[in-house]
């Protein structure tokens, strides 16, 4: 967990302070200067209303520009960033013809699948030209080739459960299936840091929500207590069922779960497990199979495995892993198999030829070399920027590694710099993080190179001093490393 210094806090807090207040002040003259104008309403209500979007006025438009930068080439370890410039103050941003080629440490790009590959392209290629881009229909309907049929089968036999169900979205897969699988009368008990779209299913459930310290099964055991002695409010009868949901890696952290930890708590109080992996699934693991080879669990003892495509096989969409019984509920219950559009047979291709390479089955050790290379780049990685002074969180072996700013000017500061110096970073603050808590999201690729890395460290440690975000004092012998590394490279 963040330790936030005393300092720190009260500067960010100066600084937050004034752009509300100067925000404040702005919105209160022009409220004066448009009094007398006439609204072009005309008798509607105002959809979005002065306070309602005041965040996105007054503090997100000042350093758009540090988000949503169009790219104009496949996302691999390095990238074409397209140029763009603002004539009113940042409110709009025009795109130019000029690129800048970038060293990418932002997309999700874990295995490096996302560019084109020798094994996976070809065969993506081919179910194009024999299936098109969409199947144009729900999987119940006209939707459902025999590429989908071979990836839900795949997917169940790599990560050890008896069946899986395919989604076109990542975020639709936790979102759209936790109010199938728990309604009324039922318990959720989620971690505090979990992603949003777990955050969203389970509000849109009806179920009971509880929250759990981040990571913490002393207290998960707490809240699980005493929700079982308490049972429902205002009846008291006994919960229909309990879900505990946790996350494999915890994306703006870098966590990994305390699987082994929080699966006993489990088994203790007889509630079932809801895991996503994300983040975890092909990236960490001896094979590539998540969380649960990486910590030594049984796949069988979680009762529910989530993940996505995105992350580690270049591709998109997301899964359900669990028993043939819960698997055959989700194909006849959940609106987003029967009514949403089928993955796309590309995509699902993308996916049935990645994880064939992580397995080995396409005849090479490349899947092994990407496992082992994705390992070692993000323990470096890590270990030169804590050697820096940075404040870094997460764990090792994990590829996400956020680095934190705090103060609000700092945001647009890094990432600015870091874009003039061709590095592109992810910058993330509120909402997606608590308002104190900015930082910038490292995600590392099995794609980059030992001397793409020490550019990146280059370039950051060179814009840590900058702006002022070396928060622990600098390893000056071990920092040296990097200079060494580089020589001998």
């Amino acid at each position: 967990m963040v330790r936030l210094p005393y300092l720190t806090a009260l500067t960010t807090l100066f600084s937050y302070g004034l752009l509300f207040a100067f925000g404040h002040f702005r919105d209160f003259f022009r409220r004066i200067l448009d009094a007398g104008k006439s609204s072009n309403l005309k008798g509607y209500a105002p959809i979005c209303l002065g306070y309602e979007d005041f965040y996105t006025r007054r503090l997100y438009l000042r350093i758009q520009d540090c988000f949503g930068r169009p790219i104009a080439s496949a996302p691999d370890a390095w990238f074409d960033v397209v140029e763009r410039h603002s004539n009113d103050g940042n409110k709009t941003l025009q795109r130019t013809t000029k690129t800048s080629k970038c060293l990418n440490l932002g997309s999700y790009n874990y295995l490096g699948f996302a560019a084109a590959d020798e094994y996976c392209t070809p065969r993506v290629i081919e179910s194009l030209k024999k299936y098109s881009a969409s199947t144009c229909s729900a999987r119940v309907d006209g939707g459902n080739t025999k590429l989908h049929t071979e990836l839900e089968e795949l997917v169940a036999r790599f990560v050890g459960k008896p069946a899986a169900i395919l989604f076109g979205m990542g975020y639709v897969t936790n979102s759209a299936i936790i109010p199938i699988l728990i309604g009324k009368g039922g318990l959720i008990v989620s971690d505090s840091l979990n992603h949003i779209s777990i955050v969203n299913g389970a509000r849109g459930s009806g179920a009971t929500v509880r929250v759990f310290q981040h990571n913490n099964p002393a207290h998960l055991e707490d809240v699980l207590r005493e929700q079982i002695a308490g049972g429902q409010p205002r009846t008291h009868r006994p919960w229909k069922k309990i879900i505990v949901i946790v996350e494999g890696i915890y994306s703006m952290e870098g966590e990994l779960c305390n699987l082994p930890e929080i699966m006993a708590v489990c088994k203790k109080y007889k509630a079932y497990t809801y895991l996503d992996e994300a983040h975890s699934i092909g990236a960490v693991g001896k094979t590539g199979r998540g969380v649960c080879e990486l910590l030594g669990v049984d796949p069988a003892d979680v009762d529910i495995m989530m993940g996505t495509f995105t992350k580690s096989f270049g591709s998109c969409g997301g899964y359900i892993a669990a028993s043939k019984e819960i698997i055959h509920h989700l194909k006849h219950a959940c609106p987003a198999h029967i009514y949403a559009t089928s993955m796309s047979p590309p995509a699902v291709q993308q996916v049935i030829s990645a994880i064939k390479v992580v397995l080995g089955e396409d005849g090479s050790n490349r899947g092994a070399k990407k496992l082992a290379q994705i390992r070692e780049n993000s323990n470096f990685f890590r270990s030169e920027l804590q050697k820096m002074g940075f404040e870094v969180l997460g764990d090792n072996d994990s590829p996400v590694m956020p680095i934190m700013l705090y103060n609000p000017a700092k945001i647009p500061a890094f990432s600015r710099e870091c874009l003039r110096q061709n590095v592109a970073v992810v910058t993330v603050a509120f909402p997606a993080t608590p308002l104190l808590l900015a930082r910038a999201r490292i995600c590392i690729s099995a794609s980059q190179s030992r001397e793409d890395l020490i550019k990146g460290l280059e370039v950051i440690s060179k814009v840590g001093d900058l702006i002022g975000i070396k928060y622990f004092p600098v390893e000056q012998e071990k920092v040296a490393s990097v200079d060494k590394l580089k020589k001998l490279e």
